[in-house]
Formats: C-alpha cells, sequence, structure tokens
C-alpha cells in the first residue's frame, strides 16, 4: 500500500527533479497526480519509465490524497497550499511562504526529522531555503559535540537558484561574449552574471542586508537552535547547478579538526572529501546529480579560541529543494501518515 502523491509545479526545474527523486528513492507511491498552471496544461513530464500528462492546478481537487509536494512560487503557493490543506492532503511547501509561520514545521530530515508531527496544525510542513538545507545539514552534528556559537557564511549560488530564464540568460551571456552582435544585456539579473559574480540575491532590506541572507538568519534559528548567532554574504556566481558555502564556526568548546572530520564522516547526508593536495575538495561541478551534502576544506581558524573553517558543496536543486522535500514526504509517512 503507498500514499496518493500530488507534485505541483511539475515542469518546472525543481518539479521535474521532484518526480526524478520519487522514483530513484522508489516512494511508495499508490497513484501520482502532476499539476500544472493553465498555459502548461497538457504538457507531458517524465517519472521513471512513466510519461505523465498535466492538469489544470486551478481545478484540481485534492481530497483523498495523502500529500502534495508544492514547487511554484509564492504567490501561487498562497491561493492553492490552503486549499490543498483544507481538502485533507498534506502540503509539503517549496516557497518561502510558510517558513516562518510558528505553526508551520520548518523540515531538514537530517537535522530535525520529528518537526514533522508538527504538520497537524495547518496540514502544511514548509521546505527551508536552498543555502540553508546544506548549511544546516553540516552544522547540526558538530553543534551536537561542541555547540555553536556563531557562524559567518559565504555563500556562491548557481543561477538555477534562480529558474530556467537565469540559466538561458548565462548561457546566452556566455556565448554573446565571443559573437559579435549576439551580446545579451542583463535582465534577470541587475548584472551580468557571465564571467561575473554579484553579490545581492533576493531584495535588499532596510539594514543593508538581502532577504537571502536573513533567510539564511532566521531559517536556522527555527531548524537547529535558536540560540546561534550567524551572519552571511550570499553571492550569485557563473554555475549552472550547485551551491558553495564558505563556513567559519565559533564553538563554545574546543573542536580538533580530525574529531571534526569523523564527525562529518558518521553523519547522514554528508559526504567527506578533504585530502590535503590539488583537486582533493568537491567543486559544484562534481556534486550535480548526487544527494550528498560535501565538505571539505576542514580546517582549524587560529584567529579565535574554538574556531573551524570548511567548505560545503551540494546540488541545490536536489539537497537544497527537491531532495529535501522528498526526504520530508519520507519522513512523514513513517513517522504519522504510516501507509507505504
Amino acid at each position: 500500500m503507498g500514499y496518493k502523491v500530488v507534485v505541483v509545479g511539475a515542469t518546472g526545474n525543481v518539479g521535474r527533479e521532484m518526480l526524478n527523486i520519487l522514483d530513484e528513492r522508489a516512494f511508495p507511491i499508490e497513484e501520482i497526480a502532476v499539476l500544472a498552471s493553465r498555459r502548461s496544461l497538457g504538457t507531458e513530464v517524465s517519472f521513471g519509465d512513466r510519461t505523465l500528462k498535466t492538469q489544470d492546478l486551478a481545478t484540481f481537487d485534492f481530497t483523498g490524497w495523502d500529500m502534495a509536494l508544492f514547487a511554484i512560487g509564492s504567490e501561487a503557493t498562497r491561493e492553492y497550499a490552503p486549499k490543498a490543506a483544507s481538502q485533507g492532503c498534506v502540503v509539503i511547501d517549496n516557497s518561502s511562504l510558510y517558513r516562518m509561520d510558528p505553526d508551520v514545521p520548518l523540515v531538514v530530515p537530517e537535522v530535525n526529522a520529528d518537526a514533522v508531527l508538527g504538520y497537524t496544525k495547518k496540514n502544511i510542513i514548509a521546505n527551508p531555503n536552498c543555502s540553508t538545507a546544506q548549511m544546516v545539514v553540516a552544522l547540526k552534528p558538530l553543534h551536537d559535540r561542541a555547540k555553536i556559537k556563531r557562524v559567518v557564511v559565504s555563500t556562491y549560488q548557481s543561477v538555477s537558484g534562480t529558474g530556467k530564464e537565469a540559466i538561458d540568460e548565462l548561457w546566452n551571456q556566455t556565448k554573446g561574449m565571443y559573437v559579435p552582435g549576439q551580446e545579451v544585456e542583463p535582465s534577470v539579473y541587475p548584472r551580468q552574471i557571465a564571467f561575473n559574480v554579484i553579490p545581492h540575491i533576493d531584495d535588499f532590506m532596510e539594514d543593508g542586508g538581502t532577504k537571502e541572507e536573513w533567510k539564511m538568519v532566521v531559517e536556522t534559528k527555527k531548524i537547529l537552535d535558536p540560540a546561534i548567532k550567524l551572519t552571511a554574504t550570499c553571492v550569485r556566481v557563473p554555475v549552472f547547478v550547485g551551491h558553495s558555502e564558505a563556513l567559519n564556526i565559533e564553538f563554545e568548546e574546543f573542536l580538533d579538526e580530525d574529531e571534526a572530520r569523523d564527525i562529518l564522516r558518521e553523519a547522514p547526508g554528508i559526504m567527506v572529501v578533504d585530502k590535503r593536495e590539488d583537486g582533493g575538495y568537491v567543486t559544484p561541478v562534481e556534486c550535480v546529480g548526487d544527494f550528498a551534502t560535501f565538505i571539505s576544506r576542514i580546517r582549524q581558524d587560529s584567529t579565535i579560541e574554538n574556531g573551524l573553517n570548511l567548505w560545503c558543496v551540494s546540488d541545490n536543486l536536489r539537497k537544497g529543494a527537491a531532495l529535501n522535500a522528498v526526504q520530508i514526504a519520507e519522513a512523514l509517512g513513517q513517522k504519522a501518515l504510516k501507509k507505504g
């Protein structure tokens, strides 16, 4: 016996990845429906060896369906997630809409899987921001051992985090640099992204930070520990898929780099590749299509009393979005619905 699962936004990058991962992980499915907006109605998407035709989100009845994985923007989610939830279908939402709602659990299964049990208040579970998700997977086992006081994180985020239009912009701008007359002006981003880095993700806030940086701060507190102090600088880089992060972590007590390496090797969802030689680390190119969060460059920070530095890389369409949503669905099934 399996679950009746809906994938909302099935024609987008994350929605298609959700379908791939549901199939790869052999999620117990009795029936599946794929939904899209009217303009994408009838578009076909792949699910394993099957081809599914999208149905209209606006008219779909969620009654009798167990869970819906939402991969659409906040505005559409605001309209349709409460509808699905009120019809008895548990929503796993990838947008930012419900993340900081006190009645909605924000879940990274390697970190706080039991939090899924809080879904009953609104029938909704939130998926965190992509940059937060991979970071807290790395922080959790270290925090359990030595208690983290403060984190300074700089991100190097790929264009797929913005969507297909951003991927196209990077591709076309890059080609245009070499073909006179085919130059492409920025439209998705405020500056050229090809051969450039942009220290700006999401909207600016009054304090000079961006909303992406704010998300990393407040989501880490909600998922991991409200006492952790965190400051972030989020940067868009000309990479198609894969977010990277440089983390500087200050602990309440000393944690040796060798012990940290051993702890991370044993932690769920993490792969340590840390050789002190040319190429002895992971870059975004190697992480694409993988489930793991990769950790490299683990080393002591001698400028503070109890500090470590590390490098963290993950496929943002997977752990940062689709994989985490499917893992939430798995945890929900195991801990609450218990049908599969």
